[in-house]
């Protein structure tokens, strides 16, 4: 089955779940937000490991949607720790209706993905909720040292790459390994599927670090260069802090300690320093590195290579997007 058919069948599957516990005031938001489209990354994952040694993919449908009901419980919570307008060209939860809202409707949508995922088959199950919750507890611990940075000014380089992996890339690699292991894939090749995920992962954050600054807004969703007004710590600006001069180092201090600040120039001026500081190519050099070491990892499953040819141009994709 192609990337594109499995986007289909997931979407399809999404917007046929049914809810009829009561209230509407708690489910709503959540079919609101599992209704607002995304790439559908992680099921999509998940399903094509699968596919890579059982041909019934439509069958695992339930648990790859529970992950993505996890990942939009994620979003949903960071767009309110944010205080963010829109997502995916679409008003927030928070805005929509208000932030107890989306603190509730938020909780629900952990308790729903869990009940999805235990639809897996009691063959799988520890197997399957052990990997889930390790990932589910590193993700918190992610946001937590994003959290963190944030009143920080000496966060390195490993450090920032070892949040992304815990924030973004575990999920990843979590969709990956279950794929697998729903698909009765041997433990060596469930631990290759897991590295392959992570690294993509780890790519994947660092190309929307770039986008957020050099994207296009029209494809993107949001508004571009969200992260450098709001000061955050991204690949870019961790980078430009470590390798600045003297008086590059001086106007980038002033820029993002600036307390009152025209939007549209301040977005001009730390881009400015970037290009100057070469900041842009070290991304986009870091973002390569990263993908070529995940395919060591994809090359090192031990399934014939044309089955793997799916997989492998949607990965390929992922790092071709604009936005």
């Amino acid at each position: 089955m192609t990337a594109d058919e499995i986007l289909v069948k997931v979407n399809e599957f999404l917007d046929n779940l049914r809810y009829d516990r009561k209230p509407n005031g708690l489910y709503d938001p959540i079919k609101y937000v599992l209704s607002m489209g995304g790439k559908r990354i992680r099921p999509t994952l998940m399903l094509l490991a699968y596919n890579l040694y059982k041909d019934d993919p439509e069958s695992i449908l339930m648990p790859a949607c529970a992950l993505e009901t996890y990942h939009n419980y994620t979003l949903l919570h960071d767009d309110l720790m944010d205080n963010a307008d829109v997502r995916r060209g679409k008003t927030t939860v928070h805005k929509k209706w208000d932030p107890n809202t989306a603190i509730l409707s938020g909780d629900s949508m952990l308790v729903l993905a869990y009940e999805r995922m235990t639809k897996c088959g009691n063959k799988y199950l520890k197997d399957v909720l052990d990997v889930f919750t390790e990932t589910a507890l590193e993700i918190g611990e992610g946001q937590q040292y994003d959290m963190d940075f944030e009143t920080r000014n000496d966060v390195t380089e490993d450090e920032y790459v070892e949040m992304i992996r815990l924030k973004t890339s575990v999920l990843l690699a979590c969709a990956m390994k279950i794929g697998g292991i729903l698909a009765d894939a041997p433990k060596e090749d469930q631990e290759n599927l897991y590295k392959f995920g992570e690294l993509i992962g780890l790519a994947f954050q660092l190309q929307d670090d770039y986008l957020d600054v050099y994207g296009d807004t029209k494809l993107f969703g949001k508004n571009i260069g969200g992260d450098i007004t709001s000061n955050k710590k991204t690949y870019m600006l961790i980078n430009a802090f470590n390798m600045a001069n003297d008086v590059q180092r001086k106007e980038l201090d002033s820029l993002i300690g600036a307390e009152e600040f025209d939007r549209d120039e301040k977005i001009a001026s730390v881009t400015r320093l970037y290009n100057e500081i070469g900041i842009d190519k070290l991304a986009l050099k870091k973002i390569e590195y990263y993908f070529e070491q995940s395919r060591k990892y994809l090359d090192a499953v031990n399934v014939d290579n044309s089955r793997k040819s799916e997989l492998a141009l949607y990965a390929q994709k992922m790092m071709e997007r604009k936005y």
